[in-house]
C-alpha cells in the first residue's frame, strides 16, 4: 500500500514512471497532512495554562482532527485504485456489440467511482477547515505559522481533489450525475479558497 511507503519511498514512486500515485493521491496527502498540523498545534495548546480556557475544545479537535487523518491516508491508496480500475476497464475486449456495451458500461461505472472518490476527499478536507481556522485563532500561538501551513495545505487538497472530479466527469454520460458533482465542486471550490483567504489575510495583521 502506498500509505505504508517512507517518505523517500512514495515521492520515489510519485515520481516514476507510472500514472498513479498522481495528483488524487497528492491531494488526499495534503489533506492528512494539514490534519496532522492541526491536531499537533491542539495538543500543544492542551496542558498550558495560558490556553486553559479553550482546553476542552483543542482536546475535541485533536481526536477530530485524528480521525480524519486516518480517512484521508485510506484515500490515498483508494484514489489510485480508482484509477487503475478505470484503466482495467479500457483494456476489457470490444470485439462483439455485446462486449462494447459491456465495456461502455464498465467504463462510466468505474469513472463515476473515480470521480466519487476525490469529492469525498475534497468534502473531508474542506470539513476541518473551520477547524484549522479556530486553532490558528485559539491555539498555542507560538504554533499559529504551523497551523496556517495545514490551511494551505488544505486548500491545496480541496483544489488539487476537484481538478480530479472535473476531469473524470467530462467523460461521463449521465448528465444529472455530471451537474450535481459540477455543482458541489464549484461550491466547495469558493469555501476552500474564501476560508484560505481569511486566515492568511489575518495572519499578516498579527505577524
Amino acid at each position: 500500500m502506498l500509505a505504508d511507503l517512507t517518505i523517500k519511498g512514495f515521492l520515489a514512486e510519485t515520481a516514476g514512471s507510472a500514472p498513479v500515485p498522481g495528483g488524487g493521491s497528492i491531494s488526499a496527502l495534503n489533506g492528512a497532512i494539514a490534519a496532522a498540523l492541526t491536531e499537533m498545534v491542539s495538543n500543544l495548546t492542551i496542558g498550558k495554562k495560558k490556553y486553559v480556557d479553550v482546553e476542552s475544545e483543542m482536546q475535541e479537535t485533536a481526536a477530530k482532527m485524528a480521525v480524519v487523518r486516518d480517512k484521508l491516508i485510506q484515500d490515498i491508496d483508494r484514489d489510485s485504485e480508482a484509477y487503475d480500475r478505470v484503466f482495467a476497464a479500457f483494456k476489457l475486449p470490444k470485439e462483439t456489440e455485446e462486449e462494447k456495451a459491456k465495456r461502455s458500461e464498465v467504463i462510466q461505472e468505474a469513472t463515476k467511482e473515480a470521480a466519487m472518490i476525490p469529492m469525498s476527499v475534497a468534502k473531508e478536507i474542506t470539513s476541518i477547515m473551520a477547524s484549522i481556522s479556530e486553532v490558528a485563532h485559539k491555539g498555542n500561538q507560538n504554533a499559529v505559522t504551523d497551523a496556517c501551513v495545514a490551511m494551505m495545505a488544505a486548500r491545496t487538497g480541496v483544489l488539487g481533489a476537484l481538478l480530479n472530479v472535473r476531469i473524470n466527469l467530462s467523460s461521463i454520460k449521465d448528465t444529472a450525475f455530471v451537474e450535481q458533482m459540477a455543482s458541489e465542486a464549484e461550491t466547495l471550490e469558493k469555501q476552500a479558497i474564501a476560508t484560505e483567504k481569511e486566515l492568511l489575510d489575518w495572519i499578516k495583521t498579527v505577524l
